[in-house]
């Protein structure tokens, strides 16, 4: 088959740019490995910037989450027993917005769906060939057919483990990478959440953090050790230890789900091979402190949508454009633009972590150094403003 740009991966950063691509009148296919059911259910980061909230608003998919979503403007930060609270819409005039990852991808698989776009989901045997001509392929089995995609583009938007980074020589990777020595154990539970906006906790015993993805479901982390048996924590003992951390009244109910998530800092660079554009967490993951993964996502592919718009129409010569100069030049700068954000999307990430979480190799010195870096933000409306602009998302003009 022919398309112009074969998508890998149906997250949100795939199917966003499926979308984004078919507004621009650009065919694309969409390829993903798990099944619908399970893309739909997985359980991931929740909390959009505002611009991310624009543009999923300008893309005429945000009516379910304008109704759905929680606007939150601003965060609390608990520790040496106070409680403080950052209000993102007076330090900037932003808030967020607090919405499952798993519900954007399910509006956008209806928006996708309901457009009639190609979307295979269950597909395997994925490769990627001749990523440095002008028409590259992607071959994959889809049940017992095996299929053929000759494209202009290629968009690997497939994760950490997907084909995408793995296709590219490791002579023309640039990898970069921090593993931290602690993972956070996370729960769902049907129970409405304790406070109207995250808590995030700095405690001698450990990181804790108070979130939510409905009124009436909460999602909550605990600080533990990467290894961590999960089985070893029962429901009683999780939310004993979130009473403790957390220090406020918590009412019990339902844990529907655990899961262990081990935190590092990752950047694959450059983000462009020939035909081949990264996207998401196939090239960068952030700890999840700062609330930065799929935001990074949605900032990424709406950078490559806008290229292929531009490169489409500045060049195009019939179905297949002609790369001149001028139309090349929002992709040949792909890479740099998204590096730069992802950079500083990595630099408050590690200081957000660094900040709220017990090391093992921290001295009393570190630990009163730590909390008097707290005190300081929650005194000084320049460090608290510093973490509010971070937090809601820069701006545009600094992509």
């Amino acid at each position: 088959m022919r398309t112009q740009v074969a998508i890998i991966g149906a997250g949100p950063a795939g199917l966003l740019l499926a979308h984004l691509l078919h507004q621009h009148g650009i065919d694309s296919v969409v390829l993903e490995a798990k099944s619908q059911q399970y893309v739909e259910n997985r359980v991931r980061a929740g909390v959009l910037e505002h611009q991310s909230v624009d543009i999923l608003n300008a893309a005429g998919i945000g009516a379910r989450m304008m109704k759905e979503g929680l606007l939150h403007e601003g965060i609390f930060l608990h520790f040496a027993g106070g409680r403080h609270r950052i209000d993102f819409q007076e330090l900037t005039g932003c808030a967020v917005m607090i919405y499952g990852q798993q519900e954007l991808v399910k509006d956008l698989i209806a928006a996708r769906l309901a457009a009639g776009g190609l979307l295979y989901f269950d597909v395997d045997a994925v490769s990627i060939h001749e990523l440095y001509v002008d028409s590259p392929r992607v071959r994959f089995r889809h049940g017992d057919v095996e299929h053929s995609v000759e494209c202009d583009f290629i968009a690997g938007c497939d994760g950490f483990h997907g084909v995408c980074r793995a296709t590219v020589a490791s002579e023309h990777l640039t990898l970069y990478e921090r593993v931290y020595p602690f993972a956070w154990l996370g729960i769902l539970a049907d129970v409405p959440p304790a406070s109207h906006e995250l808590i995030y906790a700095n405690d001698a015993r450990g990181f804790a953090l108070l979130s939510m993805r409905s009124p009436t479901v909460s999602r909550l982390y605990l600080q533990c050790t990467p290894e961590e048996d999960i089985e070893q924590w029962s429901d009683g003992r999780v939310w004993d230890e979130l009473q403790a951390r957390l220090n406020i009244p918590l009412a019990t109910g339902t844990v529907t789900q655990k899961s262990l998530t081990p935190m590092r800092s990752f950047v694959a660079e450059p983000m462009r091979f020939g035909r081949l554009f990264l996207a998401g967490d196939a090239a960068h993951i952030v700890p999840p402190t700062g609330a930065k993964g799929m935001n990074l996502a949605i900032a990424d592919v709406y950078v490559l949508a806008r290229a292929l718009e531009a490169f489409y129409r500045k060049g195009l010569k019939g179905r297949r454009p002609a790369a001149g100069a001028e139309a090349m030049e929002g992709l040949n700068a792909y890479s740099q633009t998204c590096l730069n954000r992802i950079w500083k999307a990595q630099r408050f990430s590690w200081w957000m972590t660094s900040l709220l979480h017990r090391f093992d190799e921290h001295s009393p010195f570190d630990r009163r150094r730590q909390l008097a870096e707290l005190e300081y933000i929650v005194s000084s409306r320049a460090a608290a403003r510093t973490l509010a602009e971070n937090y809601v998302g820069l701006p545009l003009s600094a992509w």
